[in-house]
């Protein structure tokens, strides 16, 4: 599943309009939506934020499998 999908969903799932959760998140509807159709991806901050809201981690939001393996720090 793609980024934009996957806030789409989540959004969805708890009933929100998206200028509800621009509002909540400092975000005009326009960006949410422009967003969740893949037309604009989110800078950092958008991320981070997007992460605290919906309560999921970074790799979850990107679509990135679950238990995937990370280069050990030298």
């Amino acid at each position: 599943m793609k980024f934009h999908e996957i806030i789409r969903g989540l959004r969805e799932d708890k009933d929100l309009s998206q200028t509800e959760v621009g509002n909540i998140l400092g975000m005009n509807q326009m960006k949410i939506s422009r967003m969740e159709t893949g037309a604009a991806e989110p800078s950092l901050d958008d991320l981070h934020a997007l992460c605290r809201f919906y309560n999921v981690s970074a790799d979850y939001l990107l679509g990135l499998p679950k238990g995937m393996p990370y280069p050990e720090k030298p």
